[in-house]
């Protein structure tokens, strides 16, 4: 088979990037093309997202993917993060630059909107968990602040199919991230509009949820000709960023909640993909959420605080004149004594701290354990610590579903740290499979691939990703230990702050 090329727009709350997949029929392999950074920019007291600019930088890397690879490349497609949107106007006019998620409009909105709606209306209407950046409390804020501009709305893209847009004029919204705006209903696949109706929302800006893997469009005949990239297809893949990763799972393993992943970055998203969204009594009180995947399934998950913690730590004894890079501090951490002291990682202490290390530290005292003192074993704390919380959350995923985890895959960028991938499989009494690092890129690219017939099936997707990438297994160890600290963590969540 010849070589063909899809291109692949991944964008993150910090950074872009144009990556070209290329695929021989059986393994693919990327190559970034652009790079570019990201982040709220600052326009009177609002945030925004400087979406010209992000425009004008995926030009620039499609560019380049026209002048290396040409007539090899079959389409290009768009991932993002989650919940935010932009509004087109008449002759899809961009109406305003859209909002950051961390713009403080919406503070405040969710505890009002639960006394209008109560929480487990809205959570049986929707699956997803309550956090005040869903595009639902979004759309709130703009109605009672700026009602004359949601009146021009003609429709609403959420981030990724804001891009695809200006690809190929295409209107529609991509499944998986429109699962992430809170007002997506799983039981009807489509838009919540009698919740909407009740919060008096207007709905006439919501347009067509397409599955991941929809070919949208041509790309538009100017920017084909600008670009040097000829009508190629645009392809919608898995457009949320996680939807992307876990389509990538290389997982041997058959059905569903059979497996789980924890997609392992600033955040920590641990789930299992199941067949319909779980919308239970008991799913709400465990403040899960259910996000679209693909073919029609569901990603369960609970998201956990992450390297966020290790990436604090190392910035403070950086700021303290003791840098360290990260095999130094996962050195000393594995020489630290175990199970010294333990933390809950998504106590609201860590969300911001002034300093991460005196947070842990303090966070300790409080619950009358020895307050770590050296760089090791502050690290060695945090790390137990995460692997602690995945097997919390990992029963209650296997409660929820009735189904026994027998493999964990973790991918992404903390999938690099090995000690963690051990003490994972430890904690949590299974086998622990790490990598792909790339897993959000591979799977647009192999999407993608898929919609132009490259590719037959999702099972063929992960056939290719496990030809691709290097893998390797921790089976769990010194399972005694650590059921002991496991007791001993779960006292300490449900001991009083």
């Amino acid at each position: 088979m010849t070589e063909q090329c899809f291109l692949g727009v991944d964008l993150g709350a910090e950074s872009g990037r144009v990556i070209a997949g290329l695929f021989d029929g059986s393994r693919v392999k990327l190559e970034s093309l652009h790079r570019f950074s990201n982040g709220p920019v600052t326009v009177g007291e609002t945030l925004r997202w400087d979406v010209l600019r992000l425009w004008t930088e995926i030009q620039q890397g499609l560019t380049a993917g026209g002048h290396k690879y040409g007539d090899s490349i079959r389409s290009v497609g768009v991932d993002t993060w989650g919940v935010d949107f932009a509004l087109l106007g008449k002759n899809q006019e961009l109406l305003s630059h859209p909002y950051n998620y961390r713009d403080p409009r919406t503070k405040g909105l969710l505890n009002a909107t639960l006394t209008r709606v109560p929480r487990a209306e809205i959570f049986a209407a929707t699956g997803l968990q309550f956090m005040e950046i869903n595009t639902l409390y979004q759309l709130i804020a703009l109605q009672q602040q700026n009602p004359e501009i949601l009146a021009l709305a003609e429709r609403l893209l959420l981030m990724p199919d804001l891009f695809h847009w200006m690809l190929s004029g295409s209107q529609v919204v991509e499944f998986t991230n429109a699962t992430t705006t809170q007002f997506f209903n799983p039981p009807s696949n489509n838009w919540a509009f009698d919740l909407l109706g009740k919060l008096n929302v207007p709905t006439q800006m919501l347009g067509e949820v397409v599955q991941p893997g929809t070919v949208l469009g041509k790309l538009r005949p100017n920017l084909a000709n600008k670009l040097g990239l000829g009508r190629i297809d645009v392809v919608a893949p898995a457009t949320h960023d996680t939807g992307a990763a876990v389509a990538a799972i290389p997982t041997q393993l058959t059905g569903t909640a059979r497996w789980a992943y924890i997609s392992s970055g600033t955040w920590s998203l641990i789930g299992v993909e199941v067949k319909q969204a779980v919308l239970s009594q008991q799913a709400l009180q465990r403040n899960v959420t259910n996000e679209g995947g693909i073919d029609g399934t569901y990603r369960l998950l609970k998201n956990i605080m992450g390297m966020w913690l290790v990436e604090e730590c190392r910035r403070s004894f950086d700021r303290h004149g003791r840098p360290l890079d990260y095999a130094e501090m996962v050195r000393q951490a594995e020489a630290a004594p175990a199970f010294r002291s333990l933390i809950d990682p998504d106590d609201p202490s860590f969300l911001a701290p002034e300093d991460m290390p005196t947070a842990i530290r303090s966070w300790c005292e409080k619950t009358q354990q020895p307050a770590p003192e050296t760089s090791g074993q502050i690290i060695r704390c945090v790390l137990e610590s995460l692997a602690l919380k995945y097997r919390v959350v990992l029963g209650w995923l296997e409660e929820l579903t009735g189904e026994q985890v027998e493999a964990i895959h973790v991918v992404g960028g903390g999938c690099q740290n090995v000690l963690l991938n051990q003490f994972t499989a430890n904690a949590c009494d299974t086998p622990v499979i790490a990598g792909p690092v790339e897993a959000t890129a591979l799977g647009n690219v192999l999407i993608q691939a898929r919609a132009t017939g490259a590719i037959s099936s999702l099972k063929e997707i992960r056939e290719v990703v496990r030809a691709s990438t290097e893998l390797k297994t921790f089976e769990p160890a010194s399972s005694a230990e650590w059921q002991q600290a496991s007791r001993r963590f779960q006292e300490l969540l449900e001991r009083p702050k």
